[in-house]
């Protein structure tokens, strides 16, 4: 429950990507109308609205003017109810990429790097992907790897772990963290041969990455696509 806070709590989740050396967009969150207009006139447009502690992208939009900030917020507010409404500054014509990773809480491995095709800002569920990415380089990859190992033995995860980055001109920023499992896993298992919901449930009752023997891998020169899951 911990780490479920600390993933959605802005406050709490800046402070530790900070403490790690973790880029993030800038970004504010508000509980008010008016705390809302004074962070988005700081941040500037385009702008990245969503509510905290929900599933799915429910209530996040991209705002490039006034109008497109008072519609997104009023809904956003709607749907956090008592939480706070995150704003970041939205990276525009950056690439995204989702990374599933199982944890035992000490040991880390990372399953699988997928790179949307759209840019960032679309929802992984109603994206396209492609598997192993095809423009990262091998120094962000490098980053995204350490920051991931990083973020997922900080959290102290036992089981599955999902990050999402977004790279923007060799800059590499995270987006979001999601101590759970993504809707992106069957893709990634199917992809790899490995059926992580099955070694996660062993790791959450109790055995050792090292207790689960081969993890697999991609074959060599296959690239598989994964198609949106319910496009909207």
């Amino acid at each position: 429950a911990d780490a479920i806070d600390l993933c959605e709590d802005r406050e709490r989740f800046n402070h530790l990507m900070s403490e790690l050396g973790v880029l993030q967009p800038e970004g504010a969150m508000a509980l008010t109308r008016e705390e809302a207009r004074v962070a988005a006139d700081r941040i500037g447009y385009p702008l990245l609205v969503r509510p905290s502690y929900v599933l799915g992208g429910r209530g996040m939009k991209i705002c490039y003017d006034d109008v497109d900030f008072e519609a997104a917020l009023e809904e956003a507010l709607d749907v956090s109810d008592k939480h706070p409404v995150l704003m970041d500054r939205f990276l525009e014509g950056a690439v995204e990429y989702d990374v599933d990773v199982l944890s035992d809480g000490e040991q880390v491995h990372i399953a699988g790097i997928m790179e949307h095709i759209e840019e960032a800002g679309i929802h992984s569920g109603d994206s396209a992907c492609v598997m192993p990415p095809v423009t990262l380089s091998e120094a962000e990859r490098a980053v995204m790897v350490e920051a991931t190992q990083a973020i997922a033995k900080r959290l102290k995860v036992v089981g599955l772990l999902n990050i999402q980055y977004a790279v923007q001109r060799g800059r590499v920023f995270v987006i979001e963290v999601n101590p759970r499992a993504s809707r992106t896993v069957p893709y990634v298992s199917k992809a790899t041969g490995v059926a992580l919901p099955r070694l996660a449930t062993r790791i959450c009752l109790g055995e050792k990455l090292s207790d689960l023997g081969s993890l697999g891998s991609l074959p060599q020169g296959i690239f598989f696509i994964k198609a949106p899951v319910f496009p909207a």
